[in-house]
């Protein structure tokens, strides 16, 4: 998309996420990335869909300041499992871990979105949730699986674009994209709210 079709306005990623961007880029070929540098500090209490929804508005509204004519993007992922929040591994014993717990169970995901005009200052939100339902694992699953994909920046502990998609049963949701990160439906629904011409 050429500068042309939206006004000269400017599309910012408030993301460094390899998942992201490679998901943003089939919408939009020019866009800027910024790092929002978010306290992603889940607070008392705080329901995974609320605290996804918070999130994604701070990160927007983080890399936002100080600039003009830009649409800012900002995106989180919350995974739970029977109300406990699955975390990125970032090992490989607690990936093994977090897969045990999954096994043969239903693993909710709610990512937020949250894109932010600062022509205007409007703020448009959306959260999608999606299912996804576990086959029973052994442990020599798990073990295959870690080793081979090594999905320690992964909520759940998986990489559903890859070979984590062997893990499951089924998944439910409305747009598969949001599972990896982004949840393109609604971007694009909200861009073109904004002005954007998409496709």
């Amino acid at each position: 998309m050429t500068a042309q079709h939206r006004g000269d306005v400017r599309i910012v990623l408030g993301s460094t996420s390899r998942y992201r961007t490679e998901l943003l880029r089939r919408l939009v070929s020019d866009f800027e990335q910024r790092t929002p540098g978010t306290d992603e500090t889940a607070l008392a209490s705080e329901p995974p869909e609320t605290r996804a929804l918070r999130l994604a508005i701070a990160k927007a509204e983080a890399v936002a300041d100080g600039l003009h004519n830009a649409l800012v993007i900002g995106s989180d992922q919350v995974a739970e499992l029977d109300g406990q929040v699955l975390d990125k591994p970032g090992t490989a014993e607690n990936a093994r871990h977090q897969l045990a717990a999954s096994s043969g169970r239903t693993v909710q995901f709610h990512t937020a979105l949250c894109l932010l005009d600062t022509r205007n200052g409007r703020r448009l939100t959306h959260v999608d949730h999606t299912s996804v339902h576990f086959r029973q694992l052994d442990t020599a699953d798990i073990e295959r699986y870690v080793e081979r994909e090594k999905p320690l920046d992964c909520a759940g502990s998986f990489k559903c674009e890859g070979l984590g998609i062997s893990l499951f049963e089924r998944i439910d949701n409305q747009d598969p994209t949001a599972l990896i990160g982004l949840p393109l439906i609604a971007l694009a629904r909200l861009l073109r709210e904004c002005g954007i011409v998409i496709p």
